[in-house]
Order: structure tokens, then C-alpha cells, then sequence
């Protein structure tokens, strides 16, 4: 079982390193804070991710001096937060799963489409944000779309088809659609409180 354990912790790591050299060279790009931030305020950010329940006895991965990312706290539930993961300047910490990270790499890499066999779980307490244009949501940049802030989430990374399941393909009041649909990284969006549904605006 400890062979097991210390099998996944590795392959979670593999994963975090290659979402974060991403993080790290967009936030040279975009201004991030991260950079000037002391290792206490980068693991309690990191922590604000997911409930408490969840992120204390998550592991904590940080940028080291050279950018890479270090272990700041070994974790004991199989959770792996990050203070950031998209290097704007305001931080969008996340918290997930093995899973999740596996769906995050494969994204990152340009895999075809997700090879987790498992429903991945993600928590973004903080928030993030998307690109949309022409009433749609967009999976990478383009020409005229605009930069959205999305209210604090969580996620549930597994084949969803908004046709399937019923469910709208863009915010709306009840707080639950599917991003990207159509697409292979189709994925559920549940905002923590539909409310804030309205607090999206565009980033500068």
C-alpha cells in the first residue's frame, strides 16, 4: 500500500510540475503577484482553494526560486493545491484530485482528449475566468474575445454532454453548466453560491 501511495504522490507531482512551468511563464506575461510573495502567504493561498476539510491535509506544491515547483507540505488525502495556475494578476488557486490533475495535464500537454478513468474533483474558492466570444466560451484565446471572471467554483472533470444531461452551456442563474461542450474536456462547472452568478465582469 505505501508502494502505491508513494506511486501516485509521484505521478501527481510529474503532473503539478507540468501545470505550473505553464503558470509560471504566463504570469511573467501577466503580471502575477505570485512572485513576490514569502512561502506562508503562498501555501495559505493555496489553501483558500478548497474547503478547509479539504485543504489542510491537502499537499501544498509552491514556485521554488527557479520557478519550478516544490513540495511546501507533504498532504494525506490525495488533494494537491497550488496557489495559482493561470499567472494573471489577480491568483485563481486550485485544489483537486489525482484525477483532476491527470484531466489538468492532458489539457496542458495537447492530448487528444482526458485519459483519467475516474470523475477528477477540482475546487477554485477564489474564482477564475474564461474567454468568451460571440456568446460562446472558449478554450484557448483568439482575436476579439474577452477575458471573464468566473466567481468562486468547483468542477467535476469527466464527459459531460449539455444534451445529455440537460444542461445550459454558458453561466446562467442556476449556477451548473457544462464548459466547453462539444469538445473532448466538456466539464461541469458548479458555482459555490449561484448568486454571484452576476459578479462576472470582464478583466483587464
Amino acid at each position: 500500500m505505501k508502494q502505491i501511495r508513494k506511486g501516485i504522490l509521484g505521478f501527481v507531482l510529474m503532473m503539478v510540475l507540468s501545470v505550473s512551468l505553464v503558470a509560471v511563464s504566463m504570469a511573467k506575461k501577466g503580471g502575477s503577484p505570485i512572485g513576490k510573495m514569502t512561502k506562508d502567504q503562498l501555501i495559505k493561498l493555496a489553501e483558500s482553494a478548497a474547503p478547509a476539510s479539504i485543504s489542510k491535509d491537502a499537499t501544498i506544491m509552491i514556485p521554488g526560486e527557479d520557478g519550478k515547483p516544490v513540495e511546501a507540505r507533504k498532504g494525506t488525502n490525495g488533494f494537491t493545491c497550488m496557489p495559482d495556475i493561470d499567472g494573471q494578476v489577480t491568483p485563481d488557486p486550485i485544489c483537486g484530485d489525482p484525477a483532476a490533475w491527470q484531466w489538468a495535464t492532458d489539457l496542458m500537454g495537447g492530448a487528444e482528449k482526458p485519459t483519467n478513468t475516474v470523475p477528477g474533483i477540482a475546487y477554485m474558492a477564489k474564482g477564475g475566468w474564461h474567454f468568451e466570444k460571440d456568446g460562446k466560451i472558449l478554450m484557448k484565446e483568439e482575436p476579439g474575445a474577452k477575458l471573464l471572471t468566473e466567481p468562486a467554483h468547483w468542477m467535476v472533470f469527466w464527459p459531460f454532454d449539455a444534451d445529455t444531461v440537460g444542461l445550459p452551456t454558458m453561466p446562467n442563474k442556476m449556477g451548473v453548466y457544462v464548459m466547453w461542450q462539444g469538445t473532448p474536456y466538456a466539464h461541469l462547472m458548479v458555482y459555490q453560491d449561484p448568486r454571484k452568478m452576476g459578479m462576472m465582469k470582464k478583466m483587464k
